[in-house]
């Protein structure tokens, strides 16, 4: 019997043991922290061996196969062991593949995929199709094809997801552009990370659909480097050789073998440049599935975006509060700020993940009075932004970013979460950071 040894008891961790358990490996999963007792109750619900709190080296390095968490790095020492003795080393996403003819389509990027993703699991979903939500949302892939049939999956892909596929293979694939981030877990190269992203394009032919921004300088460098198998559908703000793009105060989408689809841009229930190349990217998608234009036209309409990304939250005596939690880089950072039109207070700052703020000092120099910084270490802030002249504010919680941007708030100002770093100095993740955010207004 094969023994699949899975590296990590969350979300996707359990999904893959218990899809493994399905197919009659023998499952071992192991995790250095505590499990949430959710999934250690779904562990053993379906009779499968664990243990949390350490590794135990002897009852890993016999696996047939290791099903690793992405948030484990490649340069973890018992990772270095497994690779030595060339035991495959593959994700959970590589895994769920094997068991399910479902059409995948996949979504990356260093920006807009949650919101894209999520605007196209609407779209199908409206349309009546048996579509599952999957990746860095949803249910794990492997749970939902361990436990439903579906004809379609939606998948939100992480770079630390595509690290560890090799066989995979996405029916449309979407890349809605590339910037630095994660670089800490990059070796701090930027190519080793582009390198990731467009591991989404692996495997694909000619019969497959590859939909990207066209305007992204990194993205069409390495176009001409890899030339991908895969048809391609370019997105854009301009016509010029795109398939969807704006023209004039029209927003249009008009995929080969699809009928185009028309209407105005003031229409699209998100707002924002960025949210019309998400938009434009779903919308593609759709009318490649043969999505009628009625349906994608509603959905374009009606959907309410995503939490914690350029989320209202709430307007105290005059002062308005933005969400933007979900902003960990900075160039998500970039696009909440180009939407703000009205003098802003800029909450950022938590664990730098190798940033370079220079993206955004344009803009900060344009629509923020007032930096508070919250973070534990925020000494590279200070060092960036402090000899803009603006004024600084230092905090390390959440309680003071909030009571002190509203006092240096005025009248028909904005103040603004949006912190171009991982949460994880002060919170659980970027969705309690934003939690607690909403919850401190709510207080005011």
């Amino acid at each position: 019997m094969k023994r699949l040894v899975i590296l990590g008891a969350g979300e996707s961790g359990c999904g893959a043991a218990i899809l493994g358990k399905k197919q009659g490996y023998e499952v071992f999963v192991s995790d250095m922290g505590e499990i949430k007792p959710t999934y250690k109750a779904l562990l053993e619900q379906n009779g499968i061996e664990y243990e949390s709190g350490g590794h135990t080296e002897e009852k890993i390095l016999n696996a047939t196969e290791v099903v690793k968490s992405p948030g484990i790095p490649l340069t973890a020492p018992l990772i270095k062991k497994i690779t030595a003795q060339q035991t495959p080393i593959i994700s959970e996403i590589e895994f769920a593949a094997r068991y399910t003819n479902a059409k995948m389509i996949c979504i990356t990027g260093s920006n807009g995929k949650t919101t894209t993703t999520s605007l196209l699991f609407d779209i199908l979903v409206r349309a009546g199709l048996n579509v599952g939500l999957a990746g860095n949302i949803g249910n794990s892939l492997a749970l939902q094809v361990a436990q439903t049939e579906r004809d379609y999956y939606v998948i939100e892909l992480s770079s630390f997801q595509l690290d560890n596929m090799y066989d995979f293979k996405a029916d449309i694939a979407i890349l809605m552009n590339i910037t630095p981030d994660h670089l800490d877990r990059y070796d701090f190269c930027f190519q080793n990370y582009v390198d990731a992203k467009f591991r989404i394009t692996r495997n694909q032919t000619k019969k497959d659909a590859f939909i990207y921004w066209s305007e992204d300088p990194v993205i069409n460098k390495e176009l001409m480097k890899l030339c991908p198998k895969a048809t391609l559908y370019p997105f854009g703000s301009q016509k010029d050789h795109n398939v969807a793009y704006i023209d004039g105060e029209n927003f249009i989408l008009e995929a080969p073998n699809a009928i185009a689809l028309t209407m105005p841009a003031k229409d699209l229930s998100l707002r924002g440049k960025h949210n019309q190349l998400n938009s434009m990217a779903a919308g593609l998608a759709a009318q490649i599935l043969h999505i009628k234009n009625e349906v994608i036209r509603e959905s374009l309409m009606q959907f309410r975006g995503v939490d914690h990304r350029l989320q209202y939250v709430a307007t105290v005596r005059g002062v308005r509060f933005i969400n933007d939690s979900k902003a960990t880089n900075v160039n998500s950072c970039w696009y909440a700020l180009e939407s703000m039109n009205t003098p802003t207070v800029l909450i950022l700052g938590g664990k730098d993940k190798g940033n370079d703020y220079t993206e955004i000092d344009e803009l900060v120099k344009q629509k923020c009075h007032t930096l508070v910084y919250m973070g534990l270490h925020n000494e590279k802030l200070h060092e960036h932004f402090d000899s803009m002249g603006l004024r600084v504010i230092d905090t390390d919680n959440i309680h003071d970013a909030v009571k002190k941007s509203y006092e240096a708030a005025h009248d028909g100002d904005t103040v603004l979460l949006s912190p171009c770093c991982a949460s994880f100095d002060l919170f659980k993740s970027y969705e309690d950071r934003g939690e607690q955010f909403m919850k401190e207004v709510k207080m005011l």
